[in-house]
């Protein structure tokens, strides 16, 4: 009888202690999640994602944010009106959208939990499943690459542009496409070398055996240029500019992007091998300018 009693009083005790691993979970439906948020005291929110926060300017310095192995970390300096933080996620695009404020002060309140964000399309594995069907098969047999009615040129393309001139809330997403880094000093001389035109690499994704390197194009004369792809040189699966004409150097109308799509690597591997003007003023040593003398004719 007495362990009875120890044992109900430790179950008792269990039951009413705190549980310190308490998580929330919301579920992402595409209508924005309310997060709310106490002054002074941070907040995690579990993505399971490499995202991007995006916070409106209006938050200022009230508002630390800090993102990291799919964790969100929410800290509210001082109160928050209610505010929507966007999170992009860094491969696909896809966003999630957080609507922020503090709670009121209360003393001796409980500490606000983390919160888990679960997709709503997403199926937990079933355990246990004897039957050996079709998650089984597609198990053994690799995951299978996702049939695309559009190129996925096209579709690089067009995530790429919205990527850079569009709202960050209307960026489709692109499942299996990731970000890759640029190489540095990369040189673009010959990519369009007939043109007066500076060539700059802005940024570059990747979607399974295909590259897209986002280009800039600056019009370094005062005239008006027609931007023609079969001038661009290299070993180029397809090309696109943004805008076809570029305005005289100095005017809004000089610069614009030129996307380009390589296959099996990326620009770098692409170019052509620059090939330097021969300047005898440069290139000639000073025995070299100087003509030969003749030889002195023997009398």
């Amino acid at each position: 009888m007495k362990h009875l009693v120890l044992a109900c009083l430790g179950l008792l005790a269990a039951a009413t202690a705190p549980s310190a691993q308490a998580i929330e979970i919301l579920r992402w439906e595409r209508i924005p999640l309310v997060v709310p948020l106490q002054v002074g005291q941070e907040r995690i929110v579990f993505v399971n994602r490499n995202v991007r926060v995006g916070v409106p300017a209006s938050v200022g310095q009230r508002l630390r944010v800090q993102s990291a192995a799919g964790a969100v970390y929410l800290l509210a300096r001082e109160a928050i009106e209610p505010t929507r933080l966007q999170l992009q996620d860094a491969d696909t695009g896809a966003l999630i959208l957080l609507d922020i404020s503090t709670m009121p002060d209360e003393e001796g309140g409980a500490a606000l939990e983390p919160i888990r964000i679960e997709e709503s399309g997403a199926v937990a594995p079933r355990t246990g499943d004897q039957g050996g069907g079709t998650a089984n098969t597609q198990a053994q047999g690799g995951a299978r690459t996702p049939r695309r009615e559009t190129p996925i040129p096209v579709v690089l393309t067009r995530y790429a542009a919205q990527s850079l001139y569009a709202p960050l809330r209307t960026v489709e997403p692109l499942p299996g496409v990731t970000r890759v880094n640029l190489q540095r000093n990369l040189n673009l001389d010959t990519l369009l070398s007939t043109l007066p035109v500076r060539a700059s690499a802005l940024a570059a994704w990747r979607l399974e055996d295909m590259w897209l390197t986002a280009v800039r194009l600056t019009n370094t004369s005062g005239n008006w240029i027609t931007l023609d792809p079969r001038l661009l040189q290299g070993d180029l699966l397809a090309s696109t500019f943004h805008h076809d004409t570029l305005g005289p150097h100095g005017t809004p109308e000089d610069t614009t992007v030129l996307y380009v799509v390589t296959q099996g690597h990326g620009l770098a591997r692409s170019l052509l091998p620059a090939v330097h003007r021969f300047d005898p003023a440069i290139h000639l040593t000073p025995e070299a300018k100087t003509p030969h003398s003749e030889a002195p004719h023997e009398k």
